[in-house]
């Protein structure tokens, strides 16, 4: 299992979703433009089945990668995001960042309340996603105290940021699809598509990871079913895990492929990852 030599610096590469997601892949983007790139013309639809922060689908959509991206999310809280972004209320999203007094009083009364509309949903996620300890969202997690440099609640929280993206993604939403439900079933449901690919990135909780299970509310996850639904697939797929001898195993026995691929994370360590695939030719062309 060769390694990709060229270590990704998540600084170099454009950030477009305004989630700061725990397990988010903006260090991948290079690589998955060098996937994308060795097919011989883009396809016509890529599905993202565990979407999270959706930088992969964004990247594909705002950069023509793919005719059209299909954002699957099984957490009611973070697909209500994704629902906002893509329809009506994306403005109205931007306005109300832009526009919130940011003390804890107001994040406290916010995150409590029960919103009655998917975009109020949707801002109290984003919220609770800027606010908390590592944009974690699953439950015991935590406001930030002191946060970066001192700015405790304030941290990560750049309104005019937040507004800009959500903005730009408007200007792409007829490229995007989203879908509030099973990732594995959306998978074996759009298998048969020769022009469809699948991006596929689930919480990392095989062979009792446990971050996984700290940082996602949908944690649980028959890692041998998604393995079986992407087999399944007629066109290609790209997966990523966190590595482990039981997935390096479950590959081989589906007769996948298997690369080693390093990132560099934003504390500048470097960190390896799995990818496992189909035909894994093109990695280490990213770049180049």
């Amino acid at each position: 299992m060769k390694p990709s030599p060229k270590v990704v610096n998540v600084a170099s590469v454009p950030q477009r979703s305004p989630f700061r997601y725990p397990g988010g892949k903006t260090w991948l983007v290079p690589h998955i433009r060098a996937w994308l790139a060795s097919r011989p013309a883009p396809p016509a639809l890529l599905v993202e089945p565990f979407a999270g922060g959706g930088i992969v689908g964004l990247t594909a959509a705002f950069e023509g990668l793919a005719e059209k991206v299909l954002l699957v999310e099984l957490d009611e809280d973070v697909a209500a995001v994704w629902q906002t972004l893509v329809g009506d209320d994306n403005d109205w999203l931007a306005e109300r960042i832009l526009s919130f007094d940011l003390t804890e009083e107001n994040v406290r009364r916010t995150l409590t309340a029960s919103p009655s509309y998917v975009r109020e949903r949707a801002f109290r996620t984003l919220l609770r996603n800027r606010t908390y300890h590592g944009g974690i969202l699953a439950a015991g997690a935590s406001l930030l105290r002191s946060g970066e440099n001192g700015r405790g609640l304030k941290s990560r929280w750049y309104a005019a940021t937040l507004a800009r993206r959500i903005r730009a993604i408007a200007s792409i939403r007829d490229r995007l699809m989203i879908l509030c439900g099973d990732g594995v079933a959306d998978i074996s449901r759009c298998a048969g598509d020769r022009d469809a690919v699948f991006f596929i990135d689930p919480p990392y909780t095989a062979a009792g990871k446990r971050p996984g299970r700290r940082l996602y509310t949908h944690h649980q996850l028959d890692h041998e079913a998604l393995f079986a639904a992407a087999a399944h697939t007629a066109g290609d797929f790209l997966m990523t895990y966190d590595y482990s001898e039981e997935i390096a195993a479950l590959a081989q026995r589906h007769g996948f492929q298997t690369r080693t691929v390093a990132m560099k994370n934003t504390h500048h360590a470097v960190m390896s990852e799995l990818l496992v695939g189909r035909d894994l030719r093109w990695v280490g062309s990213e770049g180049q």
